[in-house]
């Protein structure tokens, strides 16, 4: 089954999700990384997406609040809100000894999305708002951003194809944590001070 995301009344399939890591200094500062030399670039795959949000399974698993684009044409076309799901105990295993994330991150149902917008207006006065059970838990924005959506691009085409249809992942802020049962998910994507996407998710 090939999953799609939808992009105003359209069904898009996305071949890839690429995905930025340790984006913000602040986030990287929370998690005890190193700040990396150059861009870390990880992927998931079509059967990471979906739009509902669990917490099901023996692994702990963290959301990481992220501003995800839509490619089409080379170009950012679209705008949408996304959870980057990490079971954060297994990538911390995985990384001790060196080993590829992909156990702890391109896990089905590891890339939950909002709907998304068709978006030409300035990126960087993009922001957005996570809060759960109705405390604001991670605030972010592009000016904010290590390297910004323009600059990933760049990057990412200097290796690897984005596909139209394709996602961008631009990395979380601080304010990382651990998904439970019955918690209460509320998104918001602004552009300047106007409220642009707005999606909600509760957790079973």
């Amino acid at each position: 089954m090939i999953n799609k995301i939808t992009l105003n009344d359209k069904l898009i399939a996305p071949s890839k999700i690429v995905c930025i890591g340790r984006n913000y200094y602040a986030h990287i500062e929370e998690l005890k990384n190193e700040v990396p030399e150059e861009m870390v670039i990880f992927l998931k795959p079509n059967s990471a997406i979906s739009e509902h949000l669990s917490c099901a399974g023996n692994e702990e698993i963290h959301y990481e609040a992220e501003l995800a684009f839509l490619i089409q044409g080379g170009k950012i076309h679209a705008l949408g809100f996304g959870l980057d799901l990490t079971k954060r105990h297994l990538q911390n295993r995985l990384k001790e000894k060196g080993l590829p994330w992909e156990r702890a991150k391109a896990f089905d149902g590891s890339a939950v999305f909002s709907h998304f917008i068709e978006f030409n207006g300035d990126i960087n006065k993009l922001s957005l708002v996570l809060s759960i059970n109705q405390r604001q838990v991670q605030q972010g924005c592009v000016a904010s951003m290590i390297y910004k959506p323009a600059q990933i691009l760049k990057e990412v085409g200097l290796f690897m194809s984005m596909c139209d249809g394709d996602i961008l992942m631009s990395g979380t802020p601080k304010g990382v944590g651990k998904i439970n049962s019955g918690d209460y998910f509320e998104a918001t994507v602004f552009a300047g001070e106007k409220c642009i996407i707005d999606a909600k998710w509760q957790v079973p």
